[in-house]
């Protein structure tokens, strides 16, 4: 072979390697890069990967909702960045055709999207559980026996009847797969936060702490539901306290029985042995009857000062209430409402 043809031997074989270089460049980068993670519908999908998971359960969760379209480059991909033995809980945001690069990038590096957990409505301990773990990874009996574990929540200054009131309603951003433990340490962090300088002296003022303001203001909001009245109920109620005058409110009654629907409260029912029975006992309940909204928190600290003692529910049902300074007063607008529950055949 002579000189020239030994030369264009040479040039057919770099030729040739560099024409393989880009056929294996090319594959690489199609299977590394290309779209290939499909989500249904083509929108945004939540990926949820359970705390201890291993690349199997991963694996599953991924093919019950088909979004790996080419498994085989998937799972290459997976090899190359060993995200086997790099497995991160949490909740992911899967977009349409995202590349199997900058999918298993997310998942090994655990970059999670967090979640807005609101906390409202809540007025027992099994409803707060129930809201917190279906919003969240933690076990509703987790949560539960927790809110129910008396050395547990002495710890944060609680007692099983009082913790209700450390999770102040709200929107509040966790990670999904934060442990319960952790969510009441979260919880406590807002709620001192909320509890500043200025709040805790008003209590203090009032000879209140702060689960005592908490749980008279989870009576304000039972009462009613027009904030305008706030101050004004609180109010009465504070006149009571401070008179030694029970409290008498209707809606203790209604938790001590667990009916909270009625609209009419008999006397047979305020007889009912609970230590929330106001009726029957003086001064606040042992803890909240409900979660109070931070705006009734704070009518209870700067009530309206006044000298009624007595409030019923207006007899146009308009939500509103007469407001009474003697008995006689508020026994004759209580015998208004009576009627009009009684014109509406409303019995209980």
């Amino acid at each position: 072979m002579n000189s020239r043809s030994t030369i264009r031997y040479i040039l057919y074989v770099i030729l040739l390697i560099f024409a393989l270089s880009i056929v294996k460049i090319a594959s690489v980068y199609q299977r590394t890069y290309s779209p290939n993670i499909f989500t249904p519908g083509g929108k945004t999908f939540f990926l949820y990967i359970k705390t201890d998971s291993q690349y199997q359960n991963v694996m599953d969760s991924i093919n019950a909702h088909n979004l790996v379209k080419n498994e085989k480059s998937f799972e290459w991909v997976v090899r190359k960045k060993k995200y086997e033995t790099r497995i991160h809980s949490g909740r992911y945001r899967v977009t349409n055709r995202m590349s199997n690069n900058a999918f298993v990038n997310m998942l090994r590096s655990g970059i999670q999207e967090p979640v807005n957990v609101v906390i409202n409505n809540i007025r027992t301990p099994e409803d707060l559980a129930g809201k917190l773990s279906v919003q969240l990874e933690p076990d509703y009996n987790d949560i539960l026996s927790l809110l129910n574990d008396k050395a547990f929540v002495s710890k944060y200054g609680f007692n099983p009847q009082t913790i209700l009131g450390m999770f102040l309603p709200n929107t509040y951003e966790f990670w999904w797969n934060t442990p319960a433990e952790e969510i009441f340490d979260r919880m406590m962090r807002d709620y001192k936060k909320f509890w500043n300088y200025s709040r805790n002296s008003k209590a203090r003022e009032l000879n209140l702490d702060q689960n005592g303001i908490i749980t008279l203001a989870s009576i304000l909001i039972n009462e009613t539901n027009k904030e305008d009245e706030y101050r004004r109920i609180a109010g009465v109620y504070m006149n009571r306290l401070k008179q030694g005058i029970r409290l008498q409110a209707d809606p203790t009654i209604k938790y001590a029985l667990g009916d909270y629907g009625r609209k009419r409260i008999l006397n047979k029912d305020k007889l009912v042995s609970s230590p929330y029975n106001t009726y029957l006992h003086y001064g606040l309940p042992p803890g909240p009857i409900a979660l109070p909204s931070l705006r009734a928190i704070d009518a209870v600290l700067d009530y309206e000062r006044h000298d009624y003692l007595y409030f019923c529910a207006k007899e146009d049902f308009s939500g509103y209430h007469n407001f009474a300074r003697t008995l006689n007063q508020h026994l004759k607008n209580a015998r208004s409402y009576q009627k009009a529950l009684n014109r509406r055949n409303i019995l209980k």
